[in-house]
């Protein structure tokens, strides 16, 4: 049980991981090529990721969603950008597309728990 949680907090951190460790590359290459191409997307749409300074519960969830993207969240926070443009007409979408791969990778994360407690093949 113990190698099923390391692999749901590896699969959080780098998308897909689970699934390689577990010998599913396939699943492993769809699943990070897929978050990495929403999280690019998001960035290209010049959206932004959530904070916490204001405290608002929908912002926490916000946060809470960007923070599903794991080692991606942290790296592109220490390269500055991810601060979006309000200005830019694609602005919600981006932050959109960053909240929704954060969200997508929780599920992902959760699929590589699954397999490797046996409840999925």
């Amino acid at each position: 049980m113990t190698k099923a949680y390391l692999i749901l907090i590896v699969s959080w951190l780098v998308p897909g991981a689970g699934h390689f460790l577990q010998k599913k590359i396939v699943k492993g290459v769809v699943f990070l090529s897929g978050i990495l191409l929403m999280l690019t997307l998001g960035l290209i749409m010049e959206g932004k990721f959530y904070g916490l300074k204001p405290f608002h519960p929908l912002w926490v969830l916000g946060f809470l969603g960007d923070l599903g993207n794991g080692i991606f969240y942290f790296i592109i926070q220490l390269i500055g950008l991810g601060k979006g443009s309000i200005e830019s007409v694609t602005f919600h979408y981006g932050t959109t597309y960053l909240v929704s791969a954060g969200l997508l990778n929780y599920l992902v994360a959760l699929n590589a728990f699954d397999i490797a407690r046996g409840k999925r093949k």
